[in-house]
């Protein structure tokens, strides 16, 4: 009929298959965050932790990659919904160059539109606390310790390199939930 829009013209960017990416020290609030902005978006939501789990629940030795064998099946799995047109949250603490580019390369090789979202949480005494309140519930994977997120911190990539053309946002979780929520969701739509 006349005037009428195309169906897919309609929805704006909801028509286009979107890669989020998000990234950030375990405890920061990524999961919580990924999962109310998965929810809104009814994107399909890809966690690297319980994957991991899954892999030593298999009986894979914890000396072993599996976080590496973790970030692979996260990738294949995306890579299924991606190319069914499904948009796509990945749920990692995403630390090293290589594993940005990963997203960035599958982004390239499915016509995903990529966003990054790094969490921050700029303040140490809340980090903490998160942390010694989260339960996980993964059976084979350690809760995180402040310790750990030391390390994690100490082998944290500086976004520089190819990483650091990714479209990314940070956000700091000291703000309120509604807040980062809300600042997701506009640079997702920029």
């Amino acid at each position: 009929m006349p005037g009428e829009q195309p169906f897919d013209r309609q929805f704006g960017d909801l028509a286009v298959t979107q890669l989020i990416v998000m990234a950030g020290l375990p405890g920061a609030g990524k999961s919580t965050i990924g999962e109310i902005v998965g929810a809104r978006l009814g994107a399909t939501v890809v966690s690297v932790d319980p994957i991991e789990s899954a892999v030593l629940r298999a009986g894979i030795d914890a000396d072993q990659p599996t976080g590496l064998a973790a970030y692979l099946v996260a990738e294949e799995i995306a890579r299924k919904e991606l190319e069914a047109g499904r948009t796509v949250i990945v749920d990692a603490v995403n630390a090293a160059e290589a594993a940005r580019l990963q997203w960035r390369d599958l982004a390239e090789r499915t016509d995903a539109r990529l966003r990054v979202i790094e969490v921050v949480c700029s303040d140490e005494g809340v980090h903490r606390s998160r942390l010694e309140k989260r339960e996980r519930n993964l059976p084979h994977l350690d809760e995180t310790t402040w310790r750990a997120v030391e390390q994690s911190l100490e082998g944290y990539a500086a976004w520089n390199g190819p990483s650091a053309a990714l479209p990314r946002v940070t956000i700091d979780s000291v703000r309120s939930l509604g807040e980062n929520v809300d600042a997701v969701l506009a640079f997702i739509a920029s």
